[in-house]
């Protein structure tokens, strides 16, 4: 698959719940949200079996919540990808994530998601989250932490950075 490269082996990438709500809810009116969901379409469509998708407990946790129809579709679509737990490991990130201030206390699931990733080796994080996982004024402080942990951290970005050319 690809550009012979000397391992066979997929680049992998963490499905944040906001990119599975993008591909599966209905077209917006607003353009932005519009455009990002139409992004996400061309990047599931085209790009997704380049890639070993990874999703959470806390991304099925996340996928179930809502409307029954909308959780129906949301729950299928995601189905085949492969599971990664929230373990010590990705919590005790998570955890110095909220110290740090890199993610608010508020929202600690955001840390978590990047908590798994990071400590699973994952080489994307795909989200639609600019609030607080791929924001530009805090992704220093995120992979300072994610560091400072032992991981590499992985590139956050959205599915418009891995649509490929």
């Amino acid at each position: 698959m690809g550009g012979g490269g000397m391992s066979a082996l997929k680049t992998t990438v963490y499905l944040e719940t906001t990119v599975i709500s993008y591909y599966c809810s209905r077209p917006s009116r607003d353009i932005v949200i519009s455009a990002r969901q139409q992004i996400t379409q061309m990047w599931w469509n085209n790009r997704i079996k380049d890639f070993k998708i990874y999703i959470s407990d806390l991304v099925l946790e996340e996928s179930g919540k809502g409307d029954v129809q909308a959780v129906e579709k949301r729950l299928s679509v995601i189905s085949e990808f492969a599971l990664l737990e929230v373990d010590e490991e990705a919590s005790r990130i998570a955890k110095l994530l909220v110290a740090d201030g890199a993610i608010p206390k508020e929202y600690p699931e955001d840390a978590v998601h990047i908590g798994v990733a990071s400590a699973n080796g994952i080489d994307f994080i795909l989200t639609w989250n600019f609030a607080h996982i791929n924001n530009a004024e805090n992704r220093e402080r995120i992979v300072k932490v994610v560091d400072h942990c032992g991981y590499v951290c992985p590139v956050i970005c959205t599915p418009e950075e891995l649509l490929g050319e």
